[in-house]
């Protein structure tokens, strides 16, 4: 079992930064791909980036490609998302998953924490 917090949401100007973290229980962290999706108001949940057991490797939705970064320190059972440039459109609820890999369906959700980008 692995529960996920997230933390770091809140308001924030176009072109303002912010970081979001998630903390996870347990001592299985690095055995997961941890991922971010967001949910944006009327829309459908939608991923956002991906990173690998060890960091290695990385993903993201086009849009998002150099403004955010996905990292993760195993140590501290925690993923990263550096969100940079922010526009409008990222305003979302955002949440961080964990799934055995990069392309099966996660296994465990957090709650989410919310993003607003005023223009």
């Amino acid at each position: 079992q692995v529960q996920l917090v997230e933390s770091g949401g809140g308001l924030v100007q176009a072109g303002g930064s912010l970081r979001l973290s998630c903390a996870a229980s347990g001592r299985t962290f690095s055995t997961y791909y941890m991922k971010w999706f967001r949910q944006g108001p009327g829309k459908e949940r939608e991923f956002v980036a991906a990173i690998s057991w060890w960091g290695d490797s990385t993903n993201y939705k086009d849009s998002v490609k150099g403004r955010f970064t996905i990292s993760r320190d195993n140590a501290k059972n925690t993923v990263y998302l550096q969100m940079n440039s922010l526009k409008p459109e990222d305003m979302a609820v955002y949440y961080c998953a964990a799934s055995r890999g990069i392309a099966t369906s996660p296994d465990y959700w957090g709650p989410g924490t919310q993003v607003t980008v005023s223009s």
